[in-house]
């Protein structure tokens, strides 16, 4: 695992919070700027759907509805009066109509239906696409026309009770000069009963102003807030929301790894200790996964091989002190000997264990190679028959005891060849071989066999066989079997473990089994493609 792999990861990981915040930021948002807009909505429509129901309410039956329809486009409101049992809505809204309140039911985003009691049974139902200048406008035109209808000297209760039962924001009867109005061109607009909007930017505000005809008496409405889509506090909560969701996010994702990593420095310290025997239990796909696993491959390769050194000191101490100590008590002869031929008999024993010295250190160094990591392995395509048959050979000129016969391969000769390495399975067989040639009584079999993935070769032999509880055992390197297969047979105990060796470095395995000719069988098999 590289350093970019791991800032890889927490990127990824930021990315996908960052993904993940700002879509629960944006569904937040949206939900409260559709609650906000509600209310808005509700505390803006509210005075108007009054003023509208209280008008409605002295009006004759035969005309509310032209009444309304004038009044509704004015004020950007359709208007119209339903029968309460003919509108689907919560037990809480009814209860809210009921005490004369209003109610707002949000179709959308963009449209609302709202609802007050003009008397029992009859409910003014209104649809509010926006809030809008023309709305606040028709308001005041409709609050002048109300209030130029009402007694001069009622006017102020009925404006005090109008505050208090329907209006949400501020409604005031002022003189000219308590306006605060002093451009002519705004005063000139008053008397002329127009409708002056002041907008105040810094507050996100805006004022109505208009007079009562045929009076000095002005209408004062608002400030009324503006509803801002994005105020402060909203935008420094998510952005205090995305701060600390990408905090935490950080914080686990580097706690994570940190804690992983730390399991990876304490097993590697007990490992440097001389703890070969620690692993880490770190688990998961990504980069610091792959590395535990590369750790846990080393120290047990390590482990093993540390294990096979030792195995190796002790055999070549015990394997080696024998010939050194026939070629001491050789010099010893020599130097005592009285005649040139006994002289020369010395030498040649000398001679032999100077041999078996070579043979020994040959197979110590193949052991090791195979033991070491990967062994240079040069795979070609060859015909595998051929090669058992060449080692069957090679044995038969050694030796004329035992009778070794190469049986026929049955095999198509497409399925003969595979991929080897030559050098070591040419080793292997030979091994095995040489192996039954020290046990046999007299035959030995070697045969090929191959099918559509996997190749195989047995040795038989007709010697004293080997018991099952020791078929493990005999694969170990410098083992040797007390009993059938004695150290009067020869060898070092190296034979088998280089064959089990050659075969795992080729996806295979070595084994053995009970012969039909009575002895040991010797089985190797391996892909017949390498990948």
């Amino acid at each position: 695992m590289t350093v970019s792999s791991i800032f890889l990861r927490i990127y990824g990981g930021l990315l996908f919070s960052l993904v993940l915040v700002s879509l629960l930021s944006g569904i937040t948002v949206s939900i409260v700027n559709s609650s906000r807009l509600a209310d808005y909505r509700e505390s803006m429509v509210k005075g108007t759907l009054k003023l509208v129901a209280e008008k409605v309410t002295r009006l004759p039956e035969h005309e509310r509805q032209s009444w309304l329809d004038y009044w509704g486009h004015r004020l950007s409101i359709p208007f119209s009066l339903v029968n309460s049992a003919d509108v689907t809505l919560s037990d809480a809204n009814k209860d809210r109509l009921h005490h004369w309140q209003v109610v707002i039911n949000m179709l959308d985003d963009n449209q609302a239906l709202v609802y007050t009691q003009v008397e029992p049974g009859t409910l003014l139902k209104g649809q509010v696409d926006s809030i809008s200048e023309a709305m606040m406008t028709g308001t005041m035109s409709l609050l002048q026309t109300l209030m130029a209808d009402i007694p001069e000297q009622k006017r102020f209760d009925t404006m005090a009770s109008l505050q208090e039962k329907a209006f949400n924001y501020q409604a005031r009867l002022l003189t000219l000069a308590e306006t605060g109005l002093k451009q002519p061109l705004l005063v000139n607009q008053l008397r002329q009963g127009n409708v002056v909007t002041l907008v105040d930017n810094a507050t996100e505000t805006i004022t109505l102003f208009g007079q009562i005809h045929h009076a000095e008496k002005v209408i004062r409405l608002g400030p009324v807030e503006l509803l801002n889509p994005y105020p402060p506090q909203l935008v420094i909560t998510i952005g205090l929301f995305v701060l600390l969701s990408l905090s935490l996010t950080i914080y686990t994702l580097v706690r994570g790894i940190e804690r992983r990593l730390r399991k990876l420095e304490r097993a590697a310290k007990r490992f440097s200790g001389g703890d070969f025997a620690v692993r880490v239990n770190v688990s998961g796909a990504d980069s610091i996964g792959s590395l535990a696993m590369a750790f846990n491959d080393m120290a047990g390769h390590i482990e093993r091989l540390l294990g096979v050194q030792k195995e190796m000191i002790r055999g070549v101490s015990h394997e080696l002190r024998t010939p050194v100590a026939r070629l001491r008590f050789a010099l010893e002869m020599i130097a005592d000997a009285e005649s040139v031929t006994e002289r020369e008999m010395q030498l040649a024993g000398m001679d032999k264990d100077i041999v078996e010295l070579d043979t020994l250190v040959d197979e110590f160094l193949t052991y090791a190679n195979l033991e070491q990591g990967a062994p240079t392995l040069r795979f070609k395509r060859l015909n595998v028959d051929t090669i058992a048959a060449q080692v069957v050979s090679e044995h038969l000129r050694l030796q004329s005891r035992i009778q070794i016969e190469h049986l026929p391969c049955s095999t198509s000769e497409r399925r003969q060849f595979s991929d080897i390495d030559p050098r070591y399975l040419h080793r292997a067989i030979q091994n095995l071989v040489g192996n039954a040639c020290r046990y046999a009584d007299t035959r030995i079999q070697v045969k090929f066999s191959a099918t559509q993935d996997n190749c195989r070769i047995d040795v038989d032999d007709d010697g004293p066989g080997i018991p099952k509880e020791q078929w493990e055992r005999v694969f170990t390197a410098f083992s040797r079997l007390d009993d059938s297969r004695t150290r009067k047979s020869g060898g070092y105990g190296l034979g088998l473990s280089i064959v089990q060796r050659i075969m795992y470095w080729h996806n295979g395995r070595a084994k053995v089994s009970h012969s039909p000719l009575g002895g040991a069988q010797f089985s190797l098999i391996w892909p017949r493609k390498q990948k």
